[in-house]
């Protein structure tokens, strides 16, 4: 029998669970057993999970059942779940006491040692309650919560009644540690709702015989970026009067001191009128009035006997509870809250005065006022650099599967006249752009539109995303002051990723990262990339003849040398002599350079163009077509390698600046150990590599097969198709085409080459 069971509901927080599991199994204190819930055995959260469940034998993986309830848009499966998978976790718990984890909150490290200490000096109590500390998510820990309960606490295991802070109705279940024979001895259970740890924490302390409590932080526990979900606004917050009912109910039932009612009464009803008075939780007068009535019901039925009400403005809002009477209940809430509410409108009316001198003259501000077009969508790729990515798929899918809709292309006047003859474009900053902009319902993006254009109410944007991240990405660049400063205000970031309603995902390493790096509450859109869908496509004439437009020789054996940006530099500045790399290769291999486009027009890839010693398809319009003409692909950090990975093609890494980069962008894992291929970390080792036939040996295959599995998991060849459906057609996700496994994928050949010869 295991030390400690940690229950932890493993649902739609792929972002942070990892981190979670490894909190638990990392532990000094190793005497435990990891439950994980899983409600989706399908999903990103249950691989994570497997994963875990494949390293450790301590986890245990246990499929949660979806209870009913109200819940607020967005939390719906978390929400709804969360107490049935805290039971079902705790109907398979084999450890002496258990603890409560959500997937996206961690143990402090030594917290399980510590707690055994405590729970031995104690003399094994029914109940430890530790601290937490809740951290902001991204301003980080904002220091002990609990402080309350541990002034005058007495020292060993104490009965209730000895501790005036007891119970607390805001104590969470992840804050306490519960002996298990004590929870079957009461049939202890999560109640359903949103509210539920309302209902466990006071029940707990009064069933307990024996309690104690350790001032130190366990648990640190995430506050998300969209807000706790007992927050949201919405008809959920009914059950916080479920809870209200149930507690006193089952109070009723126990041996309880006339002081110990009042002190739990008075907290439901301090929580139940926090939320009357705060409207923005519960939309439409109609249902502020259903709740106010049936919390009056409520206090008037469970109200002990005798009970005293508080003085003040608190005993005045006892009072019209009471009575069930709303409207005196917000004429008073008006009277308190006067000054501020005076002040709004003439505020609001300042700022919106501001606004429009701002705009003066500018045509955005008619359009705007334009009804939106339900048929027209609008793309744009990299700031307006012409019709590619991942926009231009989506879009020529969506002429083929939805006829009806409109679309223009946005591209600056340099691009505008490359633009393919039957593509509508926009020039960025015309009038036409500012309107179709105002006018939109749908707009598509492989990055973000400026702070100047308003999304506004029931238009969808999509974010297509234009990689697979290797270095770190938005929030997550916060530590990296070299990157941070490239991106520029995090504030303005977030109010760019609320614009979002969709966001599209390759792979799981991907979902993941997107959810700590740009937190929001779009759809997580796991499709694969639209670009790569032409990788699937393409036949061997197909390649012949890209290979033929971009001047390569057909008896060559093309490689592609495609490097990164580098934060710490502005210049093109080559890791390669790439004259003397040519020349090494010998004439059976032509290198194809793709610069990053940050260093187009540069003084040193100038310099090395006039060399005359490659072909330069860096401003080439398809990237997917220079990789389709590639037999293989030398980069270092781009990532390129991960789209280049679904052709099955070999891939080189080299990376003579590892540490130099990763310290200076950071990086999300160690390319070095899970290469997609051979690597070298010096020039005449990557000469040696092609020379030796490295490049495309069986190791390098091995490893480029690994990285496939864990890189390519989406893309097969109908990405655009999926996005199509689900966002110009309002397709449900669970009727889009499903993912074609990888194995029975086939993608485009690689040309015909001869054989390297070796020395």
């Amino acid at each position: 029998m295991p030390r400690f069971s940690v229950v932890v509901p493993a649902h739609e927080v792929h972002g942070r669970l990892a981190d979670c599991l490894d909190s638990v199994l990392g532990q000094s204190f190793t005497d435990v057993e990891l439950i994980a819930v899983v409600s989706a055995p399908e999903g990103l959260c249950a691989s994570i999970v497997a994963a875990h469940e494949e390293r450790d034998p301590r986890v245990k993986v246990v499929r949660a059942p979806v209870d009913g309830g109200t819940v607020p848009p967005g939390a719906a499966g978390c929400a709804r779940g969360l107490p049935a998978a805290r039971n079902a976790g705790m109907a398979v718990a084999e450890g002496e006491f258990l603890l409560f984890l959500d997937g996206d909150d961690t143990l402090a490290p030594g917290a399980l040692e510590v707690l055994d200490a405590r729970l031995t000096e104690t003399g094994e109590p029914d109940l430890l309650l530790f601290d937490h500390e809740r951290v902001h998510w991204f301003h980080g820990g904002q220091g002990a919560a609990l402080r309350r309960l541990w002034k005058d606490a007495p020292a060993g295991a104490f009965l209730l009644e000895q501790h005036p802070a007891l119970p607390d109705v805001l104590v969470p279940a992840w804050s306490g540690a519960y002996q298990r024979a004590f929870l079957e001895r009461h049939d202890m259970v999560f109640s359903p709702g949103m509210f539920t740890d309302m209902a466990w924490s006071v029940l707990a302390a009064l069933r307990a015989d024996r309690i104690a409590v350790l001032d130190r932080i366990c648990v640190r526990h995430l506050l998300r970026r969209q807000g706790s979900r007992n927050h949201l606004r919405g008809p959920h917050h009914l059950d916080l009067l479920d809870q209200f009912d149930l507690v006193m109910r089952q109070t009723a039932g126990l041996t309880a001191s006339r002081e110990l009612l009042d002190r739990i009464f008075d907290q439901l009803v301090c929580e139940v009128l926090r939320t009357a008075a705060s409207p923005c939780r519960l939309p439409g007068m109609a249902l502020r009035r259903r709740y106010f009535r049936r919390a009056g019901r409520l206090y008037r039925r469970h109200r002990p006997s005798g009970h005293r009400r508080p003085g003040g403005s608190m005993g005045l809002q006892h009072t019209l509870l009471a009575s069930g009477s709303y409207s005196a209940f917000c004429a008073m809430r008006g009277a308190k809250q006067l000054p501020r509410r005076a002040a709004r409108p003439v505020m609001k009316h300042l700022r919106r005065l501001g606004r429009l001198r701002k705009r003066v003259g500018h045509p955005y501000r008619a359009f705007l006022r334009r009804p939106i077009d339900e048929n027209l969508a609008v793309f744009s790729s990299y700031w307006g650099r012409g019709y590619t990515c991942n926009p231009a798929a989506v879009h020529a899918a969506a002429r083929r599967l939805a006829p009806h809709i409109k679309s223009v292309f946005l591209v600056t006047e340099d691009h505008a006249r490359r633009m393919p003859d039957d593509v509508e474009s926009v020039v960025i900053g015309s009038d036409r752009y500012w309107e179709v902009m105002a006018t939109a319902k749908y707009t598509f993006n492989n990055v973000n539109f400026a702070m100047s254009v308003k999304k506004r109410p029931g238009t969808i944007h999509v974010q297509t995303q234009h990689g697979t991240p290797l270095k770190r990405m938005g929030l997550d660049q916060v530590e990296f002051p070299a990157a941070a400063a490239a991106a520029g205000n995090f504030g303005k970031l977030l109010e760019r990723v609320d614009r979002w309603d969709f966001n599209i995902s390759s792979n799981h390493h991907s979902t993941e990262v997107w959810e700590r790096a740009y937190p929001g509450s779009y759809e997580s859109l796991d499709v694969g990339y639209p670009r790569n869908d032409v990788f699937y496509a393409s036949t061997a004439d197909d390649v012949a003849a890209i290979r033929k437009r971009l001047g390569i020789p057909e008896d060559r054996i093309a490689v592609l040398y495609a490097p990164t940006h580098r934060d710490y530099r502005t210049d093109f500045v080559p890791h390669l002599d790439l004259a003397a790399f040519c020349a090494s290769l010998g004439e059976e291999f032509v290198v194809l350079l793709r610069a990053h486009h940050f260093y187009e027009g540069s003084a040193g890839l100038e310099g090395i163009l006039r060399s005359g010693a490659l072909i330069d398809v860096t401003e080439h319009r398809s990237a997917e077509e220079v990789c389709l003409a590639a037999d293989a692909l030398i980069t270092d950090y781009s990532s390129i390698m991960f789209d280049y990975a679904n052709l099955d093609r070999p891939v080189v890494v080299y990376a003579d600046d590892w540490e130099a980069y990763r310290e200076t962008r950071g990086v999300y894992f160690d390319l070095l150990a899970e290469p997609p291929g051979a690597v070298a970390r010096t020039q005449d080792e990557l000469t040696r590599i092609f020379r030796d036939g490295e490049w495309e040996g069986e190791r390098a295959a091995e490893l480029r097969s690994a990285f496939r599995e864990r890189f390519c998991g989406f893309d097969d060849g109908r990405a655009a198709e999926r996005v199509v459906r689900r966002v110009l057609l309002g397709e449900p996700a669970e009727d889009l085409p499903p993912v074609i496994p990888l194995h029975e994928r086939a993608p485009a050949p690689s040309a015909r080459r001869v054989a390297p010869a070796r020395t």
